[in-house]
């Protein structure tokens, strides 16, 4: 009864601080750009956890680590640190100060919006939205996902109410405080997951007897029959690459490039404060990656130590699906650090919640309804619907998660997996392109949108006539990603050049020229 009491409490305190932040920072969301960018005035603490609690939601904690860590073991991690170099390190470096520069210039608070105004066609616009707003509902809905045996374990809790309860919270500190209110709340929810992974990964490894002794008993695992040339084996899942190092490579791609092209993640970007702030939100970015990501996989690679509590099934799979496993590994922990684990999880689920709500409100609103459906919006007009299309996103999402989880609809399910390869694969390379390349036409976008697109719909009902490799919607994606590099620069090549004097204008922005004191910069001549 004390243990309930403890875990209600903080649960009450966590809800509470949420929304009283959302409330405090009504004032900053007036306007578009105070409710979308957060006045382009975030510092680098806050945009850093924005960035790095968007990236990494319960779909990480509960279904990656538990998938990837029981297929490929401790060789997981390898996904946690692509995720800190390629995903957010390198993320920052490339993208980070030109996209701050250019979409200001460009006067963009989305990424549909910047490829319209880059590349001079309002359909590329409307094509951006429409993929944008396919895509991020179903992926908003597993979000839920790995809430419902989390609570059902330390709660009891109808799954639906959980749900219902985490969606109604979010959505009233996104629609009071919009962009702002987010980026807080992320900062504290981003405390939260970092000492809550490190308190977990100490309990679990803890209760196998310590690192050294966990290790030795997963290098005593075989892999099970049906996995290749190291079928039987054992030490594979305590190994440095694992049991499928080629399938590992495809995880490690896709969830770090992946980032470069999602519109939630990007959009990050747009709101930074200054050059200097990039330069800091770079380094805490990483360093939250590593520990968050890093400690989410790592833990996951030790799924396989706690089959006889999951149970696994003849083909080798663990039982209740990968969703099962990380459950499982928590089940016998203590009730004060099982509600830490719960609200981590909350964590994690709700700072991607409310950025992915608040990019679809306010792509749909200002790429498709502002000017096309609505031709006249003031800025009260548009802040107003944007808060209504939030509500209706968080809406939708919360009825696909739960006719997911009652009835067991795979399509659903299927379409989650590919809405990331299909966002980051459509989007990426005319993203960087138009970024860095003045002969990136439109007409290249154009051909990155429908290859990705098409390619990640196919894999849901034609899977079967893909190659091997690429039936696995990770590597799909994956493919697509890399495939946009190739395709952009190639169809810009063979297609009309775009219009100098638009490209010339986009770019002017990198040529101005700045005031810097002194300790900051050497003039040409000195002494």
């Amino acid at each position: 009864m004390v243990s309930m009491a403890i875990k209600a409490i903080l649960l009450l305190v966590f809800f509470g601080v949420m929304v009283g932040i959302g409330l405090y920072c009504r004032k900053n969301a007036t306007d578009v750009n105070g409710f979308v960018l957060g006045g382009r005035s975030v510092g680098p603490w806050l945009t850093a956890f924005a960035y790095g609690t968007s990236y990494f939601s319960a779909v990480v904690f509960v279904g990656y680590a538990g998938q990837f860590g029981w297929k490929y073991g401790i060789s997981a991690t390898w996904a946690g640190l692509g995720n800190a170099v390629l995903g957010s390190l390198l993320a920052w470096a490339v993208l980070g100060r030109r996209t701050r520069i250019m979409t200001q210039h460009l006067d963009s608070a989305t990424m549909p919006e910047f490829f319209g105004k880059r590349f001079g066609s309002a359909a590329l616009k409307i094509a951006a939205s429409v993929i944008i707003f396919i895509f991020l509902i179903p992926y908003t809905a597993s979000l839920y996902n790995g809430l419902s045996r989390l609570f059902g374990m330390a709660f009891d809790i109808d799954y639906a109410i959980c749900v219902v309860a985490m969606a109604v919270l979010t959505g009233v500190y996104v629609i009071a405080g919009g962009y702002m209110a987010t980026a807080i709340n992320d900062f504290i929810q981003g405390i939260i997951m970092i000492f809550g992974i490190c308190a977990v990964i100490w309990a679990v490894l803890r209760s196998q007897g310590g690192f050294l002794a966990a290790l030795e008993a997963l290098a005593q695992v075989p892999a099970e029959a049906g996995a290749g040339p190291v079928a039987g084996a054992p030490g594979v899942f305590a190994s440095f690459f694992g049991p499928d190092p080629v399938n590992l490579l495809g995880v490690v791609i896709l969830t770090s490039l992946g980032t470069w092209g999602l519109p939630q993640m990007v959009q990050k970007f747009y709101a930074i404060k200054s050059e200097k702030s990039i330069d800091t939100g770079t380094v805490i970015s990483t360093l939250f990656a590593v520990i968050v990501a890093g400690g989410c996989y790592f833990l996951g690679g030790f799924g396989r130590l706690f089959a006889d509590v999951v149970g696994v099934t003849e083909a080798g799979a663990p039982v209740g699906g990968f969703d099962a496993v990380v459950p499982a590994m928590l089940s016998g922990l203590p009730d004060l650090l099982l509600a830490v684990v719960v609200i981590l999880v909350l964590s994690a689920s709700m700072s991607t919640l409310s950025s992915l709500v608040l990019t679809s409100s306010s792509t749909l609103t200002l790429d498709l309804l502002k000017g096309h459906v609505i031709r006249e919006m003031d800025e009260k007009q548009q802040v107003f619907i944007m808060r209504c299309l939030i509500v209706v996103f968080i809406a939708i999402s919360v009825v696909l998660a739960i006719i997911q989880y009652r009835s067991s609809v795979t399509f659903i399910a299927q379409l989650m997996g590919v809405s990331w390869g299909a966002l980051a694969g459509a989007f990426l390379a005319p993203f960087l392109y138009g970024l860095y390349w003045k002969g990136a036409t439109k007409l290249a976008c154009w051909a990155s949108f429908l290859f990705s697109t098409v390619v990640m719909i196919a894999n849901i009902f034609v899977r079967s006539s893909f190659p091997t490799l690429l039936q696995s919607p990770i590597n799909a994606g994956a493919f697509c990603m890399l495939a946009g590099l190739v395709i952009v620069p190639l169809v810009s090549l063979c297609t009309p050049k775009p219009d100098r004097q638009l490209v010339e204008d986009a770019f002017s922005c990198y040529e101005k020229k700045v005031l810097v004191r002194q300790s900051k910069a050497l003039g040409e001549k000195q002494g």
